[in-house]
């Protein structure tokens, strides 16, 4: 199962404390080397202007978001060594221990968080939302891609089908964006918490969105190191069935 976009594009405005502040000033170690960046709370604009962006149906209409709490993103996808620590085994098919762990479906990483958390003693860690993976992948942008609308430089920041020589490479290889998360483009497809409904952005609530209340298929961001640069913007969604495991899926966690 595959994709269908939807997205946050847009237009960019930081508000309260930290309105002017850096992503990035902040950062937390686990115990198991997982390392997670602060992203302050803002508003952002999700969604594309099909009259001025290539995108799809499902990334409509534009809407404006707030994050009304700032929270820990993983700096990286999380690894094969760090799935390892937590699970005891590697399902991953392109193994490494500092490539992202992959051939993991929604439930298995559910498991992950719930171990996770048990060994870090009740710590909250789980998937970002759609609207916080999109908002933390564009880092202040309104641009197709967190570094700008221009393709030309995708390589610089992410593994995709024409460098990627078809397979995952180590996490934190490339450039990151613009708060310190690496490999927000490209690499593997991160699953997010939320249902898929193609029209949810119509209705979807204007602070802290947590998705659909239920679904068919769940969602997942960035794309992956065999797809075109059409599928790594900020705004692109893939949909698969929470119960595949594909290659091309790994994640990367939130910690509150």
């Amino acid at each position: 199962m595959r994709k269908t976009s939807l997205l946050l594009l847009a237009s960019f405005c930081m508000v309260v404390t930290f309105g002017s502040a850096q992503a990035g000033s902040k950062e937390y170690t686990n115990a198991i080397g997982m390392t997670f960046v602060q992203i302050p709370m803002g508003s952002f604009t999700m969604g594309v202007d099909l009259n001025f962006e290539k995108g799809e149906a499902d990334e409509t209409p534009q809407h404006n978001v707030t994050i009304t709490q700032p929270f820990y993103m993983g700096k990286y996808e999380v690894t094969q060594q760090q799935w390892i620590a937590v699970m005891g085994d590697n399902p991953s098919k392109y193994k490494g221990k500092d490539r992202p762990v992959e051939q993991v479906n929604w439930r298995d990483v559910k498991k992950f968080i719930r171990k996770l958390n048990k060994s870090e003693g009740g710590k909250r860690y789980r998937l970002p939302t759609e609207a916080e993976w999109e908002y933390a992948c564009r880092a202040g942008s309104t641009t197709t891609y967190s570094f700008g609308d221009s393709p030309r430089k995708i390589g610089e920041y992410a593994w995709f089908d024409d460098n990627s020589d078809d397979e995952t490479h180590p996490v934190g290889q490339k450039k990151p964006n613009a708060w310190g998360l690496y490999d927000m483009h490209g690499n593997v497809w991160e699953w997010v918490a939320d249902w898929y409904d193609k029209s949810f952005y119509a209705s979807s609530p204007r602070e802290d969105p947590e998705g659909p209340e239920d679904g068919n298929s769940r969602v997942a961001r960035g794309g992956g190191f065999d797809h075109s640069e059409q599928y790594l913007r900020s705004a692109e969604r893939g949909v698969w069935f929470q119960d595949d495991r594909r290659f091309r899926l790994g994640f990367r966690l939130v910690r509150d």
